[in-house]
């Protein structure tokens, strides 16, 4: 059963067919994309240029009924059906979405005011110059509706007059025109907000914001996108907000930048965005959108930024984009690596890879900076400009420690090559790192995960550790490490007397010159070498530990005072009993009684020998104890020295 017939303006549809409610026969049709308009020459010979000369040829065929087939009509059916409800005198209603497509339509028909005053064509470009370029929205509205179309209107110069309304009105602050209230004041309740359906919504109108427009022209194709940011930025459009429109773009329109970065595009919605749209049967190829956006991207450095490159490095390794779009953001994210954040350079390997992380793009990066921190000391010696050498230097210290963290992030990798971590962590220069605690502490995970690895490639890889650049800390852990080479390990030794006999000195002569009366400047010269060589190695603790050692000292020292104060009472004790008593028992009694053990063989009725033997054996303790305590000392002074 047939669908009931449409009515539209004196116009009826039947399936495929539109006929005219005039009631006469049809002497003309038209047909568009297979549907076909069953209509009179009159009316459309009076209006359309093109129908007119197809009309004369047919009069030397003496064809009574004209059949006409238009080719890539513009706008199609729906456009055709609006020329003719003009040319049969109907009222037209021209919107932004559709005046485009008319006016392009009737210079396909060639309608103009030769055949016919006030012809199409002429209301169509009318409307667009009073109503379509003073409006915001309404110059979104019509650039989407040309999108289809826009490679046959470049001679029209329609979407040109757009893109350069837009401009003029982003680049104007809001606030002096009153818009968007001016622009919207249909959507605009007296107490400032939105209204939808003369309903007061609560929500306030954006006026003042920079970024007011970002989500506006977020609905425009890549190729309009593009043309419009050239055209504010011919009309000077400050780079920070062309910047942040284009980042708004990217992340609206791919989603995995989004979705990595934690935020979306499209979170806050403007007045014009709420009756906007994305263009129906486009579909926005994420490769191109890319490609395009890298080339719009300005010179620009700032922390929001380089992670947003770094994002679209990581989406450009998925999507697999060119290699001159690759080079370009890698270039780009080199010349700020120093803003760059750990979490953000581990980029996944897309590829056909093992390993976890992309290696490779980082080092590229990593080649850049070291190329681009090289022209700028080229450019500007330390003798010219030593604020610019100290800025560089500052940058490559922070590089460093970022490289160490990210190589020690992805040693853990099972699939990583020795090859791999040797080059990046080379990448950078030797000047760039003071310490090499962030290297060892990489290359200690990497051992840890990969067991197997043979002797020959542990020593390659420790050749990248320079182990007079390891702080106390980390020679204390290498020289216990059993994962390290057995040479590193003394390397490790080596180097760690070295530094405590240079701190040493270095605090001896400090203190010394503290004391000495010599000249200024040079015990200046020596507290200052001194107090930099401990700071530096971190040796303190050393110092610190030598005078704990110093009050042990002094302790026993004392203690052995009192010993031998004991041993003196104990003497004169000895030789009061030795008068007061018997010569024959009294001594072995009290000798019994202290403890001491005599000689059977010797004489009882030999005192003074007996005396010089309580001597010997009284001093004997005391003579120990001084010999346990010059070894003591002597013990301290080997191991300190």
């Amino acid at each position: 059963m047939a669908p009931p017939p449409a009515k539209l303006s004196g116009f009826h549809r039947q399936d495929h067919n539109w006929y005219s409610d005039a009631g006469l026969p049809s002497d003309i049709t038209v047909s568009i994309e297979g549907v076909n308009f069953h209509l009179h020459k009159f009316p459309l010979v009076s209006k359309c240029g093109k129908i007119a000369r197809k009309y004369d040829d047919s009069k030397n065929t003496n064809e009574k009924h004209l059949t006409m087939v238009l080719e890539e009509f513009p706008g199609g059916p729906d456009i055709f059906l609006i020329v003719a409800k003009f040319c049969y005198g109907f009222r037209v209603e021209l919107t932004a979405k559709n005046v485009v497509l008319v006016h392009c339509a009737a210079e396909y028909l060639e309608m103009t005011d030769e055949y016919e005053e006030s012809n199409l064509l002429t209301k169509s470009e009318s409307f667009f110059h009073k109503n379509i370029l003073r409006n915001w929205k309404d110059c979104i509205l019509a650039l989407q509706s040309s999108e289809p179309i826009l490679s046959r209107i470049e001679n029209l110069h329609l979407v040109d007059k757009c893109l350069n309304a837009l401009s003029m009105m982003a680049c104007t602050d809001p606030s002096l025109f009153g818009w968007p209230m001016m622009m919207y004041g249909s959507f605009q309740s007296p107490g400032g907000s939105i209204l939808w359906n003369g309903i007061n919504t609560g929500a306030r109108i954006r006026t003042l914001e920079s970024e007011w427009w970002f989500e506006d022209i977020s609905y425009l194709s890549v190729n309009l996108f593009e043309r419009l940011i050239k055209t504010m930025r011919a009309r000077g459009m400050r780079p920070e907000s062309l910047t942040g429109a284009i980042m708004y773009y990217s992340r609206k329109h791919l989603p995995g930048l989004g979705r990595w970065q934690g935020r979306q595009g499209g979170k806050t919605r403007t007045v014009a965005s709420l009756s906007l749209t994305p263009a129906s049967g486009t579909t926005i190829d994420q490769k191109d959108l890319l490609e395009s956006i890298e080339k719009l991207l300005p010179q620009k450095k700032g922390k929001s930024f380089c992670r947003f490159l770094l994002g679209l490095l990581r989406v450009a390794s998925i999507l697999n984009v060119s290699e001159t779009c690759k080079e370009s953001l890698e270039k780009r994210i080199g010349m700020q690596l120093e803003l760059a954040t750990l979490d953000s350079l581990l980029i996944p390997a897309y590829a056909d890879s093992d390993a976890l992380y992309n290696t490779d793009c980082i080092e590229h990066i990593v080649h850049h900076f070291v190329r681009t921190e090289s022209n700028l000391d080229a450019f500007s010696p330390s003798s010219l400009d030593p604020q610019a050498s100290s800025s560089s230097s500052e940058s490559l210290r922070k590089v460093a420690k970022l490289i160490d963290s990210y190589i020690a992030e992805i040693a853990s990798d099972v699939n990583l090559k020795p090859g791999k971590l040797r080059s990046l962590a080379q990448a950078l220069p030797e000047s760039s790192r003071s310490l090499h605690d962030g290297l060892y502490r990489a290359l200690d995970i990497y051992f840890k995960a990969h067991p197997w690895l043979s002797d020959n490639e542990k020593e390659e890889l420790s050749n990248i550790i320079d182990c007079q650049k390891l702080s106390i800390h980390a020679c204390a852990h290498a020289s216990q490490n059993e994962r390290l080479p057995l040479r590193v390990v003394l390397q490790v030794l080596f180097f760690e007397q070295q530094h405590l006999r240079t701190s040493l000195a270095g605090c001896v002569n400090a203190l010394g010159g503290e004391s000495a009366p010599a000249p200024a400047a040079r015990v200046t010269a020596r507290g200052d070498t001194a107090s930099e060589i401990v700071q530096r190695d971190g040796w303190v603790a050393v110092v610190r530990e030598n005078q704990v050692l110093k009050k042990d000292m002094d302790r026993m020292s004392t203690r052995v005072g009192e010993l031998v104060e004991e041993f003196t009472k104990i003497k004169q004790e000895m030789k009061t009993v030795t008068k007061s008593h018997s010569a024959r028992d009294s001594p072995r009694l009290f000798a019994r009684k202290i403890g001491c053990k005599l000689v059977p063989r010797f004489s009882d009725a030999q005192p003074e020998s007996l005396d010089r033997s309580f001597d010997r054996s009284l001093c004997t303790p005391r003579a120990s104890m001084e010999r346990a305590r010059r070894s003591h000392k002597s013990r301290h002074t080997e191991s300190f020295s």
